[in-house]
């Protein structure tokens, strides 16, 4: 089973944007795609279906879910949710990244 962590601020932001975009209710869906300067990116987005992907986070009102193919780049990752002057969005920080980008939107493993 993968583990991801979600901060408060995370979890509290994304119950708005789902609420926001009429997907209340759905899963929160992180993964990982080719692209970006180091190789691979993150990325989120909301789903009904769980299709057989494993649960990475579950409270409840907001589960995870993660793929199979992204799992093994996503253990242990924790995603939080910055508001500040020099940067404010989503932030993923990942133990098994062995390069980011100064963006902090692409690694390598």
């Amino acid at each position: 089973m993968v583990r991801v962590e979600v901060t408060p601020s995370a979890h509290e932001q994304v119950l708005r944007i789902m609420e926001k975009q009429g997907k209340t209710g759905s899963a929160l869906r992180l993964y990982v795609e080719g692209g970006g300067c180091s190789g691979l990116t993150y990325g989120m987005s909301f789903d009904k279906e769980e299709s057989g992907d494993e649960v990475a986070y579950s409270s409840p009102d907001l589960k995870v879910v993660v793929d199979k193919a992204s799992a093994p780049l996503l253990e242990g990752v924790k995603v939080d949710f910055l508001m500040g002057l020099e940067a404010s969005g989503f932030k993923i920080y990942n133990p098994n990244a062995k390069q980011t980008c100064s963006c902090g939107k692409s690694f390598s493993a």
